[in-house]
């Protein structure tokens, strides 16, 4: 994968845009999901923000990403009491260009959607480690122990 992903710029639920180039210099947990507010995506940015802190200490910072829109993104952070930046993929580009947007299946409907996955970026923004499909119990718990 060439680095391009540094420069796609999108909106966040701060009502910022923002590249990942913008955090060079930080490492970074990245995590894809596919929807605000549904059941293992809820879990899955309750633990994060849960263990934001500990991430903090060993020099992570947490970044969601997902097609929902900013104002989605602001009603999930309010309503489910988070402390993360969100960024608001509705075109499409940054989960095209971490290729976590598969065919998926539901009910006999097939449909595009994200697979959840998270990306460790390091301070010069190169991926140095990736879970696709990623199972919500104890990820954020997990993962951590691993960093």
């Amino acid at each position: 994968m060439n680095m391009k992903y540094l420069d796609i710029k999108l909106e966040a639920s701060d009502d910022s845009t923002y590249s990942l180039r913008d955090f060079l210099g930080s490492k970074v947990v990245l995590y894809f999901y596919p929807k605000d507010n549904t059941s293992g995506c809820t879990v899955e940015a309750k633990d994060f923000t849960s263990l934001q802190s500990q991430y903090l200490e060993k020099g992570y910072k947490i970044i969601g990403v997902s097609r929902d829109s900013v104002k989605s993104h602001k009603n999930f952070i309010t309503k489910q009491e988070l402390n993360l930046l969100l960024l608001s993929d509705i075109n499409e580009e940054m989960v095209k260009a971490f290729d976590v947007l598969k065919e998926k299946s539901m009910y006999g409907r097939t449909y595009m959607g994200i697979v959840r996955s998270t990306f460790v970026l390091d301070e010069e923004g190169k991926i140095i480690k990736e879970v696709r499909k990623v199972k919500v119990k104890e990820h954020a718990q997990i993962l951590l122990n691993e960093l």
